[in-house]
């Protein structure tokens, strides 16, 4: 495997943790929307996931991530819609892609 895309596989699982650790054991959506501190920094890792993501599909394209399509668009809705942002779709990402992607980047790295 190439060095970046390793690189770019580290940068992804090290935000997946942040994440989990942002969001704590008990992930309340509730706890989620009503914090503006903590939605900017989940949606800040999750930009670094889609670029890490949207690089890591420019280097070598047939490395398999499940989301990563989604996980791009979600970067990019971030990113250039911020005025747009749901809270829904983003607690919908963390719920449904992160834990895939999670398994999906450890199985990659070994």
């Amino acid at each position: 495997m190439d060095h970046k895309v390793k690189k770019y596989l580290f940068d992804i699982r090290e935000s997946i943790t942040s994440i989990e650790e942002y969001l704590g054991s008990s992930r309340d959506f509730t706890v989620y929307q009503s914090n503006k501190m903590l939605r900017r920094a989940v949606e800040r890792e999750l930009e670094i996931i889609g670029e890490a993501m949207n690089r890591i599909s420019k280097l070598d394209a047939t490395i398999k991530i499940s989301a990563k399509h989604q996980i791009i668009s979600m970067r990019n809705r971030v990113i250039h819609g911020y005025d747009k942002i749901d809270d829904e779709i983003i607690w919908g990402t963390i719920v449904r892609h992160l834990p895939r992607l999670k398994t999906e980047i450890k199985e990659l790295l070994n």
